[in-house]
C-alpha cells in the first residue's frame, strides 16, 4: 500500500511541477519529462534538476544558486512543503534568475584594418582574428578598421570604423549559459545580431552616454553622435529609453523597420527607416581596380553608408565609407567575389534598411592602354598599337562593328607583339579593344578588355596626278574634301631626305615653276577640318624631261611636238 501511495504522490508532484514550469501541461505528458537523477535540462523560464538520493531543497538551493535561503523560493515554485521529502528523480524547477553568473567571452571572427584593444595604461594592443576578449575589454577600431565578435550563443557584434566600445558586462549563468551582456558605446556605431533570448531569459543591452537599448533577440544598430543616440531596428524589437531612467527603458518599444533619436531633450518618437537602396545591376561585374557602384536616387536620402564584405551577412567587412550622393567608389581590393551592402541615411541621421548585392571583381591582368587607331584613319592598312603589359604572355585583339562586340570582324587572341596590322578591314565605322593574357597557376588567364575605342576607316589619301606641260609651269591635282588642308612634298629621292619643295595648301592642287629635268618623287597629306592628320599618300615618281626652249622660256616645238634634248 505504501508503494502505491508513493507512486500516486510522485505522479502528483510530477504533474503539478510540470504545469508550473510551463513545459508540459497535463499528467498524460508528464512522463515525457524524465531525467537521470542528478542531471539538469533547460525548461525556460526555469532549469529543471532531477533530484538524487539525499537531496533537500536547501542543498539544491546551495548547489545551484549559491544561496541556501533560496530554498524557500524553490519550495513555492515547486509546491513542496516538506523540503526533506523529495523522492529520487523528482524534477525541481529552478528559476533562471536565481542562477549565479560566471565569466563569458567574445571571440574575434572577422577583422580588417588595425583595430586595437585599449590597455590599462592607455596604450593600444593590435587585435587579430581568433583572439578571445573578456569583460571590460575596450575596443577602438580607428579609421578603416572593422571588427566582428561572436558570443557563445552565436550572437554577433559588428563594430565599424571610427568606433569605440567597451564590453562592460560579458557573463552567462552557470549550468544554462544564459547570456548576460552589456555593451557601452562611447563613439561611432555598433550593429548587433542577437540570438533569441526569450527561451533562456538572457539579457543584451547597449548603452550610450544618453540612452540604453535592451533586446530579447533581434538585429539592431546603435549610433552615437555628439548630442544624440540613434537606434535602428532591422529585425525583432528593441526597448529604448534614456540612460538616466534605465528602469523605464521599456516605455518605448521600437519594432522592426523603425528607428528613433534620443537626445538630452528626451526620447524621440519612432519613425520609418528608409527602404533599402535600389542598386544598379550593371555593376555586378567590375573590370577595373577602381570599383564603381550606383543606386537609384532618393529624395529622402541625405547620404549613404556603403560597405564591402566577404559574406552576404556583412560580418567580415573589408571596406566602408559614407557618400553624399548615390555613386560609390572603392579602391584596393584583390580580384574575387564580394558583397556590397548599402543603406540610405535620412536627414535626421537615421540609417535605413540595408540592401545586399553580390559582385565579382576581375580587373587583372589589367588591359594595355590603346594608342591607335582613334577616331578615324585614312589608309588602306589599319595599324593597331597598344602599350606593353608586364608579364604578358600574349594579347587578345577584337574589332567589331558594334559597341557590344557582337559583330566581330577581327578576333586574334595569340598576338605576341604590341601592334598588329590588317589589310582586310573594309571602309566603315568600327570599335576595337585589347586584353592582356598571362600565365597563372599553369594556365592562361585573360584579363578584362580595355575600354572600346571607336574609329572610322575612310578612303586613303589619293596620290597627286601630274601631266607633262609645254609651258614654263607644271601642275599637280589630287582628290580632296571640303574644308581639308594639304601638305604636298616633292623630293629628289624616294625617302624624302632631299626635299625639293614642301608646301601647305588649302586647295587640292599645286602649280609651280617647271623644275630642272630629272626624276622626282611626290606625296600628299591631308588635315581634316576636325584636326585629324592623315597619312601621306602613296609616293608617285615623276620625270621632268629636258627640252629646248626659246629666249622667253617657252618650249620649242615642231610639227612633231616639243623638241627634247634626249634626256
Amino acid at each position: 500500500m505504501r508503494n502505491i501511495t508513493l507512486t500516486i504522490v510522485r505522479r502528483f508532484h510530477v504533474g503539478v511541477l510540470i504545469a508550473v514550469c510551463g513545459t508540459i501541461s497535463s499528467l498524460a505528458t508528464a512522463a515525457a519529462l524524465r531525467g537521470e537523477p542528478g542531471s539538469v535540462i533547460s525548461t525556460p523560464p526555469d532549469m529543471t534538476y532531477f533530484a538524487q538520493q539525499g537531496d533537500t531543497l536547501s542543498s539544491i538551493a546551495k548547489k545551484f544558486t549559491d544561496k541556501t535561503p533560496n530554498w524557500k523560493i524553490l519550495s513555492k515554485r515547486n509546491h513542496i512543503e516538506d523540503e526533506r521529502a523529495i523522492p529520487v528523480g523528482t524534477p525541481i524547477c529552478i528559476p533562471l534568475e536565481l542562477l549565479p553568473e560566471e565569466q563569458s567571452e567574445a571571440r574575434i571572427i572577422a577583422l580588417a584594418g588595425t583595430p586595437g584593444l585599449i590597455t590599462s595604461n592607455g596604450n593600444e594592443q593590435l587585435l587579430a582574428i581568433g583572439m578571445i576578449l573578456k569583460e571590460g575589454a575596450q575596443i577602438r577600431t580607428g579609421k578603416n578598421g572593422f571588427l566582428t565578435l561572436t558570443l557563445p550563443d552565436e550572437s554577433r557584434i559588428s563594430i565599424p570604423s571610427n568606433s569605440q566600445l567597451t564590453l562592460s558586462k560579458l557573463r552567462k549563468t552557470k549550468f544554462t549559459s544564459s547570456p548576460r551582456t552589456q555593451l557601452s558605446l562611447s563613439e561611432g556605431k555598433v550593429e548587433s545580431r542577437v540570438s533569441s533570448l526569450a527561451s533562456n531569459k538572457g539579457r543584451f543591452e547597449v548603452s550610450s552616454p544618453l540612452a540604453i537599448a535592451g533586446v530579447r533577440g533581434t538585429h539592431f544598430r546603435v549610433g552615437v553622435s555628439e548630442n544624440a543616440t540613434a537606434n535602428e531596428v532591422l529585425e525583432g524589437g528593441v526597448a529604448v529609453g534614456m540612460e538616466s531612467t534605465a528602469k523605464q527603458a521599456k516605455d518605448l518599444l521600437l519594432p522592426a523597420g523603425k528607428g528613433n533619436i534620443i537626445s538630452a531633450s528626451g526620447v524621440g518618437q519612432p519613425v520609418d527607416l528608409l527602404p533599402p537602396p535600389v542598386l544598379d545591376s550593371a555593376n555586378v561585374v567590375q573590370t577595373r581596380p577602381t570599383l564603381q557602384f550606383s543606386a537609384q536616387a532618393s529624395a529622402n536620402a541625405a547620404a549613404y553608408r556603403v560597405q564591402i564584405a566577404r559574406d552576404a551577412q556583412a560580418i567580415d567587412i573589408l571596406m566602408e565609407n559614407r557618400f553624399k550622393d548615390n555613386r560609390f567608389k572603392f579602391d584596393g581590393l584583390d580580384d574575387g567575389n564580394y558583397y556590397l551592402r548599402a543603406t540610405a541615411i535620412d536627414k535626421a541621421g537615421l540609417e535605413g534598411l540595408p540592401t545586399i548585392q553580390a559582385f565579382t571583381l576581375k580587373a587583372r591582368p589589367e588591359p594595355p592602354f590603346t594608342i591607335q587607331p582613334k577616331n578615324k584613319l585614312r589608309s588602306d592598312k589599319v595599324d593597331f598599337v597598344w602599350t606593353e603589359s608586364n608579364n604578358a604572355h600574349s594579347y587578345h585583339l577584337q574589332v567589331a562593328k558594334d559597341h557590344q562586340f557582337q559583330e566581330l570582324v577581327l578576333d586574334r587572341n595569340d598576338l605576341k607583339e604590341v601592334q598588329y596590322s590588317s589589310n582586310d578591314i573594309a571602309l566603315g565605322d568600327y570599335f576595337w579593344r585589347i586584353a592582356t593574357v598571362i600565365e597563372k597557376n599553369g594556365r592562361l588567364d585573360q584579363g578584362p578588355y580595355s575600354d572600346p575605342q571607336s574609329f572610322a576607316k575612310l578612303p586613303a589619301q589619293a596620290a597627286a596626278s601630274f601631266a607633262e606641260s609645254e609651258g614654263k609651269e607644271i601642275s599637280f591635282n589630287w582628290i580632296g574634301e571640303a574644308g581639308q588642308k594639304f601638305l604636298i612634298q616633292i623630293a629628289k629621292d624616294p625617302e624624302f631626305k632631299a626635299i625639293y619643295l614642301s608646301k601647305e595648301l588649302t586647295e587640292a592642287q599645286l602649280q609651280i615653276p617647271r623644275p630642272d629635268a630629272g626624276q622626282y618623287y611626290i606625296r600628299v597629306k591631308a588635315t581634316d577640318p576636325d584636326g585629324y592628320i592623315g597619312k601621306f599618300s602613296a609616293t608617285q615618281k615623276i620625270t621632268i624631261n629636258a627640252r629646248w626652249v626659246s629666249s622667253d622660256g617657252q618650249a620649242l616645238t615642231t610639227s612633231s611636238g616639243v623638241v627634247r634634248t634626249g634626256f
